[in-house]
């Protein structure tokens, strides 16, 4: 008995769903999800793996089976049947992809926004003040700039900022309402700098407890630098002189790493930083040991500027370490 080409073309359309569904949903080729937002990017690219699952099955099912089929037989010389184009079939293979294409921008412009992304209605001069101004790093990257730089005051350097920066918020739902926790980052060659507007702590490590909205304020000081974590699923650009705003809610504990995603000069790949995803309790702690430490070693970390003191009183503390003498360090410098 043969069985109708139709009854074949639904068996094997059957077949080709089912496998697609399943390893859409069981690829394994993303990382854990740390955050509640990390859902909505696994879904779309969940989506993108079925299509393309199928599609690649289906192609390549036809390739192998033409190539089986249609093949030269022993004996045969001749030339092939002379084949012109299926209109009809042409539309069907161009409609398709396009409306697979325009489905996925349409489903991940709404995941973007979902999360909120770029909204150009947002864009606007930020409100600067002196708190929101003390940026991560500034202490500690005008130390890595060049002279010109080093010669304009905290408040040159503050207007210039404020004249130029521009926020690239949140959609307009979310922007409205206060985050649980707020943390100002900036990216610097080649490091990343952290500083909690609340409560005055930097450091090179960023923390956040489980289940709290984070706000992240977001500049670079000197070339564009990319905020990714893959776990969080998040990407977005430091942009000197802009302020990129953007927002998570952590959900597992664990250390993770921030990973500099565009190319900033020769040592990018070397531009990470630890993240720390910590219960409540365990957060609160840091924050307390953060703030002794910052307490008992302020004057020594940011009070002495190295550009007011002479060589020899700067080399002085290390003389002994460097095995030399204070009376040939003197004559040197004189």
């Amino acid at each position: 008995m043969k069985i109708p080409s139709s009854i074949w073309t639904l068996l094997i359309g059957i077949v080709l769903t089912l496998a697609s569904l399943w390893y859409g949903q069981n690829h394994g080729l993303l990382p854990a999800a740390a955050t509640d937002e990390a859902v909505l990017v696994d879904g779309l690219f969940n989506t993108m793996m079925i299509v393309s699952t199928g599609i690649f099955l289906l192609v390549e099912g036809i390739l192998i089976y033409s190539a089986f089929k249609y093949r030269r037989r022993a004996g045969d010389n001749e030339d092939g049947p002379p084949v012109e184009g299926n209109v009809p079939l042409e539309i069907l293979w161009t409609a398709i992809p396009a409306i697979i294409v325009i489905g996925i921008s349409v489903y991940s412009f709404d995941v973007y926004n979902e999360m909120g992304g770029f909204d150009p209605h947002s864009i606007h001069e930020a409100p600067m003040n002196q708190e929101s101004m003390k940026m991560p790093g500034a202490a500690i990257a005008a130390t890595l700039s060049d002279a010109s730089t080093n010669t304009a005051s905290d408040h040159d350097r503050a207007q210039m900022v404020q004249q130029h920066s521009v926020t690239i918020a949140q959609n307009v739902e979310e922007e409205n309402k206060p985050a649980e926790l707020q943390v100002n980052i900036t990216g610097l060659q080649y490091a990343w700098i952290f500083t909690y507007p609340e409560t005055g702590i930097t450091t090179g490590e960023m923390h956040v407890p489980i289940g709290r909205k984070v706000q992240i304020n977001m500049t670079a000081n000197d070339v564009i630098h990319a905020f990714w974590v893959p776990e969080f699923r998040l990407k977005q650009d430091a942009i000197p002189g802009r302020q990129s705003e953007f927002r998570f809610t952590p959900k597992t504990a664990g250390d993770y790493v921030l990973i500099c995603a565009e190319l900033c000069g020769p040592y990018h790949g070397a531009m990470r930083a630890p993240v720390v995803v910590e219960p409540q309790e365990a957060f609160d702690k840091w924050v307390q040991e953060q703030l002794v430490a910052s307490k008992e070693t302020f004057n020594q970390a940011i009070a002495v500027n190295p550009a007011d003191l002479s060589p020899n009183e700067f080399l002085a503390p290390y003389t002994k370490d460097m095995g030399i003498k204070p009376e040939i360090l003197h004559q040197v410098h004189h």
